[in-house]
């Protein structure tokens, strides 16, 4: 641990609840970790949401921002027309060192084009990933990228790998993460080329733990630790497991409360079973995406996020400054450099 008491960021205005919901999370988190929050949105809108919740033993300032950053605006209008978004205001609060990370529900593609443009990459890193939590049948596993990238080169893919297994040893507890590149089959040569041109850089790659390709069945048994794509395959897996999560409950909800005495003996005796399959599917138990890759940590959560999701997210963003990750980060890169330039220059 660094020693460090993180100073976090929060997004209030952003997501489909705005302060209501943002606030309250965030300071459950910062009473449990003990750090500070500073919440970035209209002033006359927190100290109203701040009157309906304790705010007893918690570290918080208010950080005026008198612009919020709505989901129908494209994100370059954002960072040139509206400088004083929330979103803006927390991402110059990183740039400048007052917060080491800030957490947003509000609109993804601002939040990736803020982190770029204002926090800054970090030194050799070309393009910030999205990282996501899955669950699966053993532990929670990594897949990067979900979104901020869907045209990439194969050097991008193998820098993703890097960012995201630091972030697994950190977050997860992963000492040694296994690596896979998700493809349409598992022996070496299969997939298009982007995949086989980053496979060969993974390959060459001392020090880290690559073990080849793997498929979409593969993401949730468990045996990979980082599964790493381009963001428009990842973006798709991601949207398609949350929907797959949310039929299945649904569709085991029904099933179990059919009408028939057997039935409704079955639901209660199910009971703990289906609410432990709620909380491996619910997106609230991880928080939000990490923006990989920047001079401070951005969590990107889902704009429809619950107060526990919201805590879930602030608590990440602390425990990555605490462990330092953002300096493994640079490790991993500076240490592959050499294989990075070597890659880019094969055409």
């Amino acid at each position: 641990m660094s020693g460090i008491s993180p100073v976090i960021a929060i997004d209030v205005m952003g997501g489909d609840f705005g302060p209501s919901v943002v606030i309250p999370g965030a300071m459950e988190s910062a009473r449990k970790g003990g750090f500070t929050i500073l919440l970035v949105g209209n002033e006359t809108a927190v100290r109203d949401a701040l009157t309906k919740h304790d705010t007893s033993g918690v570290s918080y300032d208010i950080v005026h921002a008198s612009e919020v950053a709505l989901m129908g605006e494209r994100p370059s209008d954002i960072l040139r027309r509206k400088k004083d978004a929330s979103i803006q205001v927390a991402c110059h609060l990183v740039r400048e060192g007052r917060a080491q990370g800030l957490v947003s529900p509000g609109h993804s593609g601002a939040s990736v084009a803020c982190g770029m443009f204002t926090v800054g990459r970090i030194p050799g890193v070309e393009r910030p990933a999205l990282a996501s939590m899955m669950p699966t049948e053993k532990s929670p596993a990594v897949i990067v990228d979900v979104g901020a990238n869907v045209d990439c080169k194969p050097h991008h893919l193998f820098q993703f790998g890097l960012m995201a297994a630091a972030y697994a040893r950190d977050i997860l507890d992963r000492e040694h993460p296994r690596i896979g590149l998700l493809s349409i089959g598992e022996e070496e040569g299969k997939g298009n080329s982007l995949v086989k041109e980053a496979y060969d850089i993974f390959k060459m790659a001392q020090h880290i733990n690559f073990v080849g390709n793997v498929e979409g069945r593969d993401l949730f048994t468990g045996d990979v630790d980082v599964v790493v794509c381009d963001g428009f395959v990842g973006n798709v897996a991601l949207k398609l497991s949350e929907g797959l999560a949310s039929s299945l409950s649904r569709l085991l909800k029904r099933e179990l409360l059919g009408s028939s005495l057997a039935a409704k003996v079955g639901t209660f005796l199910a009971k703990g079973a289906f609410q432990r399959f709620a909380r491996f599917v619910d997106y609230a138990e991880y928080g939000g995406a990490p923006l990989l890759g920047l001079r401070g940590i951005i969590i990107v959560c889902h704009g429809k996020s619950n107060s526990r999701a919201i805590a879930s997210a602030t608590t990440m963003a602390a425990l990555f400054v605490e462990k330092c990750t953002n300096e493994r980060l640079v490790a991993a890169i500076s240490a592959n450099e050499e294989l990075t330039r070597f890659s880019k220059s094969i055409k």
